[in-house]
């Protein structure tokens, strides 16, 4: 795509977001090519102030991982700022989601061996948490025993409301909040342009909960007596306990994230010196950005090529195909699974019948008291069956126990609309689109969620037997669940809906009812009208499963400190887990079918197997230009991401299968049976002399050679290229109901079984 095509594309997009118009000025933010400043300007927002804006207007001006600044404008004078020779990009302020004790555990970590002890718990390695903020006095971020601060730290520890340099310490090293794209844009938490201090704290303080948890499940402390209201009960620790937090809240309680203040938070965490990012954020539209037009893929891409391991959160738009966000090559993007650990509840219909869900409810039990059954959806308004604010009549609700479909509206909301109207309970009943995917929420009422197979039965039962009744029985926490891990039914699935030859997402990890500390400013439904306050509490999503590969990349780092953020990420892909804890396939939560890799990436991350990979497929600056090359963006386009111009080569495009990726994607066009790419792997196990084999699993329909079938490795040589000849015995594949059809190719030594999974796709040739 030429440049001029870009500038082309970029005013159609803020026209079609329709954001402000000619005279109304809203955000935008501007990519500069910062060696542009005439040498008449002493700095870039001289240059800036001069040429394109007033200096009240400017926000943030972004001069490590972004280049560029972020300004209130109107349609009109950003269409002109696109004309600037100078100006690379110009898009619109987008606001992002947040993607919301067993799990270190679960994950293959050990106490005093393994990788907790090769890394000393991740000691003085760096993570950056990108959320919501920290409840600095939980246990979980104790210094104790904790060394001095890293010396190569350069961040600062920001004061603001109900936080001072105090609430640092050894343990959490630095704080900033970022805020000025929320108060210039459109306000939010009820006031426009500005913070409700209310509901918020300006400062690093957490106000939502979410970035206390995700920071303690990254790198929290042990906790001893550590539980949610009882549930879950044990010792709580993050998965790198010894690594140091650096918080950079970009998120506000109730309003997202935009992106102006995520790249500005990009800019201060290269330069503040973090060793890992950690996002649990993601685009909310179900729409997919180029990497030119993405901000967390722009930042995500000065970081890498920095160092900096960038682990994201999947989404929690599954189990639809094409959902998964966070594309970018050099991101690890994260989906969830389930962990050995449940919290069982039972529906008893008055025919004797029990069916089970799960519940996080800890009030006072029903103790088998029969209540009578009502579903609001029979009135055929689709609000009542979701039981959404001021949607159920408390005649008909009072002294009941409600159905209530998943959807819509928060799921402890929920629960409370039926609480506010008398009902004595509620059976929180899933969509055809949720499956059998079950989370537990600390409802606020006695509740039990059901799948939705269950949730049509009870229906049913209601609907032929009017007087029907029923109690819900609570079952505590019980531990050493089979089948574990499965792909939660809400992570966000593949293909890769921007670049298919890339598999997303990369992995799975722990992110289904994970305990982890909380804040004291909201209790653990997250609702205004619940006082209660907890140390821990327990969160489902890709936002919970994005820090437990956050916390192994530390433990990685601080093991293997020459690694790059690639060979951190092939060591996870290669090693992950495809079978569960019955040494059975893992299986799809939804569909109870069995998962592919465009649900679990390569698998369930293994680190006790990550910590020694024997081979693992690295990456450098010129292989992400070759692949942004190989997309068709110009030169101007990919210097938009990359910072530096590339040279993309005229009469022979890179292929895209090329690209040195642990896992390996091939679109076959219909017109062609056969294609040949490469890939190189280096070595980094202990035997220096080391010789693999190959081993396939072909694709169904596919036969795939590989040559060469051996390598051999020594002091000399730490690299070896091999390729891969994928042949269709037709033109016309069967892939089914996925559209791909999947194998893998492993290499083996006797020790290590480095693998990647293999999925050929058909397209049709433009």
């Amino acid at each position: 795509m030429a440049s001029s095509s870009v500038v082309c594309l970029v005013f159609v997009l803020l026209q079609i977001a329709g954001i402000g118009s000619s005279q109304t000025p809203t955000v935008y933010i501007l990519r500069v090519d910062s060696t542009s400043k005439p040498s008449v300007f002493p700095s870039h927002y001289h240059w800036y102030t001069a040429e394109f804006t007033e200096p009240t207007k400017i926000l943030h001006v972004y001069d490590t991982a972004f280049h560029g600044f972020s300004a209130l404008l109107t349609e009109a004078q950003a269409a002109s700022a696109l004309e600037h020779p100078a100006v690379l990009a110009v898009f619109p302020d987008r606001r992002r989601e947040l993607h919301t004790t067993r799990s270190p555990q679960f994950i293959g970590l050990r106490n005093q061996e393994g990788l907790w002890s090769e890394s000393d718990y991740g000691s003085d390695v760096i993570i950056g948490i990108f959320d919501t903020g920290i409840w600095p006095e939980r246990r979980s971020f104790s210094d104790l025993n904790l060394g001095p601060v890293p010396e190569r730290w350069r961040g600062i520890c920001q004061t603001g409301a109900q936080f001072t340099r105090e609430n640092c310490n050894r343990k959490i090293i630095g704080a900033r909040f970022f805020s000025k794209g929320h108060e210039a844009g459109d306000g939010f938490a009820g006031v426009i342009g500005g913070i409700n201090d209310t509901l918020e704290f300006k400062s690093p303080r957490d106000a939502d909960g979410h970035g206390t948890h995700t920071a303690s499940t990254a790198a929290g402390r042990y906790s001893f007596n550590a539980s949610m209201e009882g549930f879950a009960s044990g010792i709580a620790k993050g998965v790198a306990p010894k690594a140091r937090l650096a918080v950079y809240k970009v998120c506000w309680r109730g309003a997202g994230c935009l992106d102006s203040d995520i790249l500005a938070a990009f800019d201060a965490a290269v330069k503040d010196g973090v060793d890992v990012i950690s996002i649990s954020v993601g685009g909310g539209e179900g729409i997919s950005s180029p990497y030119y037009l993405d901000p967390i893929a722009i930042g995500a891409y000065a970081a890498a090529s920095r160092g900096i391991f960038v682990s994201s959160s999947a989404g929690n738009d599954g189990p639809n195909g094409m959902s998964v966000t966070n594309l970018a090559p050099w991101l690890t993007t994260v989906g969830a699974g389930t962990i050995d650990r449940n919290f069982p509840a039972d529906v008893v219909l008055s025919d004797g019948r029990k069916f089970s869900g799960v519940s996080l409810y800890a009030g006072e039990p029903l103790n088998g008291k029969m209540y009578p059954l009502v579903y609001p959806g029979t009135s055929g308004m689709l609000s009542a069956s979701l039981c959404m604010e001021n949607s159920l009549d408390p005649n008909t609700i009072k002294g009941k126990i409600a159905i209530c479909d998943r959807g819509s509206n928060p799921r402890v909301a929920k629960g409370l609309v039926v609480k506010k109207a008398g009902g004595i309970g509620m059976i929180l009943a899933n969509g055809i689109s949720n499956g059998e995917g079950l989370v537990g929420d600390a409802q606020m009422i006695p509740s039990c969620s059901v799948g939705y197979r269950v949730g049509d039965e009870i229906k049913s039962y209601l609907a032929s037997n009017p007087s029907a009744t029923a109690t819900i029985n609570f079952g505590g926490t019980i531990i050493g669940v089979k089948p574990a891990p499965v792909v939660a039914s809400f992570s966000a699935r593949g293909p890769n809906g921007l670049n298919p030859q890339i598999l997303k997402p990369d992995l799975i990890a722990p992110g289904v009812n994970i305990l982890a500390a909380w804040t004291d400013a909201v209790g653990p439904t997250g609702l205004d009208s619940d006082t209660r306050r907890v140390e821990f509490n327990i969160l489902s999503g890709t936002s919970m499963a994005c820090p437990h590969v956050s916390g192994a990349a530390a433990l990685l780092k601080s093991a293997h400190p020459d690694w790059s953020p690639a060979a951190i990420r092939s060591a996870m892909m290669t090693t992950a887990s495809l079978v569960d804890n019955s040494l059975s396939p893992m299986w799809d939560e939804s569909n109870q079918k069995p998962a592919s890799p465009y649900d679990f990436g390569a698998g369930n991350l293994n680190l006790d197997l990550a910590m020694d990979p024997g081979l693992v497929y690295d990456l450098a600056e010129d292989d992400y230009a070759n692949l942004l090359c190989s997309l068709g963006y110009s030169p101007k386009t990919i210097e938009v991401i990359t910072h530096f111009p590339v040279h993309c080569p005229v009469r022979r495009k890179p292929l895209s299968e090329n690209f040195n990726y642990p896992s390996i994607t091939v679109s076959l066009p219909h017109n062609s049976t056969k294609k040949t790419f490469f890939r190189t792997v280096t070595n980094v196990g202990a035997e220096v002399n080391a010789i693999y084999q190959v081993r396939i699993e072909q694709p169904r329909g596919v036969n795939v050679n590989v040559n060469p079938r051996k390598l051999v490795f020594s002091e000399k040589v730490m690299k070896r290229r091999y390729s891969v000849s994928v042949y269709s015995e037709s033109d016309n594949l069967w892939l089914g109901d996925s559209g791909a059809v999947f194998g893998s190719i492993s290499w083996v030594d006797g020790k290590h079984v480095v693998r990647s999974p293999l999925l050929i796709t058909q397209t049709d040739p433009l």
